[in-house]
């Protein structure tokens, strides 16, 4: 999975086609990742104590990694990603401008 923690997305298909996000957390396994503010549903929670009320959350879901699409750090647009090998080390390249991605 070549999408990873940090990195500015955009969502490509789905309900919330067209926004973009950061990635909070990735999920290699199961190829998901959470973006911040995209695909959020409400979740019911029960009151944990006696004097406590329950409650309606928002909460953020997982979405497969094959519905975002990392944002050109240079130009801005989509990009797809690359591998090179810089110093004996693969280093993430987005192919639509060549800019080295941070790992």
């Amino acid at each position: 999975m070549k999408i990873k923690k940090g990195d500015n997305v955009k969502v490509i298909a789905g309900k919330d086609k067209g926004r973009t996000g950061k990635v909070i957390r990735a999920f290699p396994r199961e190829l998901k990742v959470i973006v911040e503010g995209v695909n959020i549903n409400k979740r019911h929670q029960r009151p944990k104590k006696a004097n406590q009320q329950g409650q309606i959350i928002d909460k953020t879901l997982p979405v497969h990694v094959s519905n975002v699409q990392l944002i050109d750090p240079k130009g801005g647009g989509v990009t797809r990603i690359g591998i090179k090998r810089v110093k004996g080390k693969n280093v993430r390249v987005a192919r639509r401008s060549g800019v080295e991605l941070n790992t």
